[in-house]
């Protein structure tokens, strides 16, 4: 099996760049989302273990991100 697959939505490139290489660097296949709206479409498409979600967005905050994820 593959190896397992993490969200990272983070609105701070620089920052969604370094923990992606760390994540990567620790087996995980990473896709990354600029904000709320943009982690819901992924995950509309792809399937994945764990979603690592910034609070402070523009467009979507992370609570109202994992809010709508919930429902």
């Amino acid at each position: 099996m593959g190896a397992d697959r993490i969200l990272l939505v983070e609105d701070d490139k620089e920052i969604r760049e370094g923990v992606e290489i760390f994540l990567r660097s620790q087996g995980y296949q990473v896709l990354q989302a600029a904000d709320g709206v943009e982690g819901l479409k992924i995950l509309e498409q792809e399937e994945v273990q764990l979603a690592i979600v910034d609070v402070m967005m523009p467009r979507m905050d992370g609570i109202r991100a994992t809010l709508k994820l919930r429902e």
